[in-house]
C-alpha cells in the first residue's frame, strides 16, 4: 500500500473539508493510499497550531519552514486566492513533491496566468496538479457526463448554467467573508462560485468557450463595485455553434447551494440540479418523456461504499476528488488538471473586463 506524506498550505474552512475528505478515503476505497499528515502551514501561528492538533498533523509550520520540509510529497494549496500562484511556485520548488492539489481560482491576474502557463510547460508530467473543481466528481454529474459523451443527444444547440447562493445578502455574512469581496478576477461571485460552473460547462462543451457579453447586478456600500455579487455571461462554443448563459450569484435569496445545468441538443436534452443531486434527467426527441436516471452515490466499479442508492452529499464529491488525486484509478472521471484550471481562469479573467465595460456603460459602479 502506497504511503504519501501530505502537507496543507492553509488552515481555514476549506482546509477542514479537505482534512475530512483525506481522512475518509480509507472507508470508501480498498486501494486508497496510506496518508501521513505531515505538516500544516498558514500565516497565523495560532490557527495552524490549532488545526494541526485537531486534525492530526505532525507539525504546524510557517510557510518558509513548510517549504523546506523534505518529507512532504503532496501539497494542498488552500490559502486566499491572491496567494495561490505564489504557493504553487513554492510547492513546485520543493524537492520531493510529486502531487499538488490547487484550489480554485488557480491565480488572480493575467500576469500570473501567463507565468502559470510557462510553469505548466516546464513541469510536464513530473508533478501531478489537480484543481479543486470537486463538483465534477459528484456521482450524478459523473454519470451525466458519460451519458453526454456517448453522443446519443447529438450536437448541442443551447445551454444554461446557474450557481446561486444567497448568504451575501446578510451584512454579518459579508463582514465574515470580506477577503472574498475583492474585485474580480481575484474575488467576486464569478471567481468564487462561477469558476465551478465554468468548469462544469467546459467538461461538457469543451475548453474553447468564449464570452460575448456580461451583466452585473447587486450593490452594497460595503462591497467594491468590481466585486460582482451577481454576474451573468452570454457565451458561445465556436466549434459546435452552441450558445447559452452562465450566471453566478451570492445574493439570490432562498436558493441555498444551487448548481443547475441544462443542455439542449439536436436529439434531446439533459439537466441536473444539486437540489436533487441523486439523479440527472434526459429527454430523447420523439419519446415524449423525461427519463430520471437515479445515481445516488454510485461510483462503481471504483467503490460501492456506503451504497449506490444512498443520496450523495457535498463532501462526498470531495472525497472522490481526493481519491482521483492520490490514485488516478477512475478512467471515467473528468480530471481537472492545471490546463483545465487555466481554461476556466481565462473566462474568469475575461469576465472582469466585460463587467467593467458594463459598469461604465450603465454607471453601475
Amino acid at each position: 500500500m502506497q504511503k504519501i506524506h501530505i502537507g496543507f498550505l492553509g488552515a481555514g474552512g476549506i482546509a477542514r473539508a479537505h482534512a475530512y475528505a483525506a481522512q475518509s478515503l480509507k472507508f470508501y476505497y480498498n486501494d486508497a493510499a496510506v496518508l501521513v499528515f505531515e505538516s500544516v502551514a498558514s500565516a497565523r501561528a495560532e490557527s495552524r497550531e490549532s488545526f494541526a492538533e485537531n486534525f492530526g498533523f505532525n507539525k504546524a509550520q510557517s510557510v518558509e519552514e513548510f517549504s523546506k520540509n523534505e518529507n512532504i510529497e503532496a501539497v494542498f494549496i488552500m490559502g486566499p486566492n491572491s496567494v495561490h500562484f505564489e504557493h504553487l511556485k513554492l510547492a513546485l520548488e520543493m524537492p520531493n513533491v510529486k502531487r499538488i492539489y490547487l484550489e480554485k481560482p488557480v491565480c488572480a491576474s493575467l500576469q500570473e496566468e501567463k507565468e502559470m502557463k510557462a510553469l505548466l510547460d516546464n513541469t510536464g508530467d513530473s508533478v501531478k496538479i489537480q484543481v479543486g473543481f470537486q463538483y465534477l466528481q459528484t456521482s450524478a454529474v459523473r454519470e451525466a457526463l458519460q451519458f453526454w459523451q456517448a453522443g446519443e443527444l447529438g450536437k448541442p444547440i443551447h445551454f444554461d448554467l446557474k450557481y446561486y447562493h444567497g448568504d451575501y445578502l446578510q451584512e454579518s455574512y459579508r463582514e465574515k467573508r470580506v477577503t472574498r469581496l475583492t474585485p474580480a478576477p481575484d474575488g467576486g461571485a464569478m471567481a468564487d462560485l462561477g469558476s465551478h460552473g465554468i468548469s462544469l460547462l467546459m467538461a461538457f462543451m469543451g475548453e474553447n468557450m468564449q464570452i460575448t457579453s456580461a451583466l452585473q447586478g447587486g450593490k452594497f456600500n460595503d462591497v467594491p463595485a468590481g466585486s460582482d455579487l451577481f454576474s451573468s455571461l452570454s457565451m458561445v462554443e465556436p466549434q459546435s455553434g452552441a450558445v447559452g448563459n452562465m450566471s453566478a450569484s451570492r445574493i439570490s435569496s432562498g436558493t441555498g447551494d444551487l448548481v443547475h445545468l441544462e443542455i439542449y441538443a439536436e436529439n434531446g436534452a439533459l439537466r441536473y440540479s444539486s437540489h436533487n443531486s441523486e439523479y440527472f434527467e434526459y429527454y430523447l426527441e420523439g419519446s415524449n418523456q423525461w427519463v430520471k436516471k437515479m445515481v445516488g452515490s454510485n461510483y462503481k466499479p471504483v467503490t460501492s461504499f456506503p451504497s449506490g442508492h444512498v443520496p450523495p452529499g457535498w463532501l462526498r464529491s470531495m472525497v472522490h476528488a481526493h481519491y482521483l488525486f492520490f490514485t488516478g484509478n477512475d478512467e471515467k472521471a473528468f480530471n481537472p488538471d492545471l490546463k483545465h484550471g487555466l481554461a476556466v481562469q481565462r473566462i474568469v479573467r475575461e469576465t472582469a473586463d466585460h463587467l467593467s465595460t458594463f459598469r461604465k456603460k450603465y454607471k453601475n459602479g
